[in-house]
């Protein structure tokens, strides 16, 4: 993975619901076409820190030039070329902005720290987005039925962020051109990371856990979870390549699952 990012065939940007996801670099031109960051969010934080009287397309060309040719820039590396607060969220919201033009996406990290780089130097042009919307939706409800079917209208609006109207549209375009889903897997114990997408890629938990508050306690919380038939079973911990398991209930734990990992890490 680390590997893919560098040589910028995996790129992290700004993706479905406006948040930050790893995406194959041939993929960013119709999917950003449709989920790339709004303007008026971006525009309305950026008044309230006191960036007054620009445009978007403006303050856009202002991040432009100061990341063109420059290779990867940290926040504050950022933040110092475009002569704001480097401890502001100002960075973020003018990132927001030119991403949304395909100008910039992010880098990889620098000793743990997040870099912004324009797609000029590293995908060696800026993005050009797909402009067939129709086709673009087709794509996305094509591969979203694929990986997540048994699914709705309302599902694929809930993961992407794009409204129900485009939505409902995008299921009809993919209707008659999707192959149907492999059939379904034996459903083995598994251990899954916080914040995985097997519990943000539908619009509800519903008949996955009964008690939601064990998963997601709150301030935007995800925990690793133990999946066992389908549903969660319990949570997890790490620390020091071991491994602690909560399960709920009189579920066992999951020993041969925590065996593997721990092999691997070692």
């Amino acid at each position: 993975m680390d590997q893919a990012l560098a040589a910028g065939e995996i790129v992290r940007a700004w993706g479905p619901r406006g948040t930050l996801h790893l995406v194959a670099a041939d993929d960013l031109p119709w999917l950003l076409s449709l989920v790339r960051p709004g303007v008026q969010n971006a525009m309305r934080r950026l008044r309230q820190l006191g960036v007054e009287g620009r445009t978007p397309e403006e303050l856009a060309g202002r991040v432009d030039r100061a990341t063109r040719e420059q290779g990867p820039l940290t926040k504050a590396e950022l933040a110092a070329r475009l002569d704001v607060p480097p401890d502001a969220q100002t960075v973020i919201h003018l990132a927001a902005l030119a991403a949304e033009r395909g100008l910039l996406v992010l880098g990889p990290d620098r000793h743990g720290k997040a870099t912004y780089v324009h797609t000029g130097d590293w995908l060696g042009a800026p993005l050009t987005f797909e402009p067939d919307r129709d086709k673009a939706l087709r794509e996305l409800a094509k591969r979203y039925i694929r990986a997540h079917a048994p699914a709705t209208e309302h599902d694929l609006a809930a993961w992407s962020g794009l409204s129900l109207g485009e939505s409902r549209r995008a299921w009809q375009l993919a209707r008659h051109s999707s192959s149907p889903p492999p059939d379904p897997a034996p459903h083995p114990v598994r251990l899954l990371p916080a914040f995985d997408e097997y519990l943000l890629g539908w619009h509800t938990r519903e008949g996955m856990l009964s008690d939601v508050r064990k998963i997601h306690p709150g301030g935007g919380i995800i925990r690793p979870t133990i999946i066992a038939d389908a549903r969660v079973v319990g949570t997890w911990t790490i620390r020091q390549n071991q491994i602690t398991p909560t399960t709920f209930a009189a579920h066992p734990p999951p020993n041969d699952e925590i065996s593997d990992i721990q092999a691997f890490l070692a």
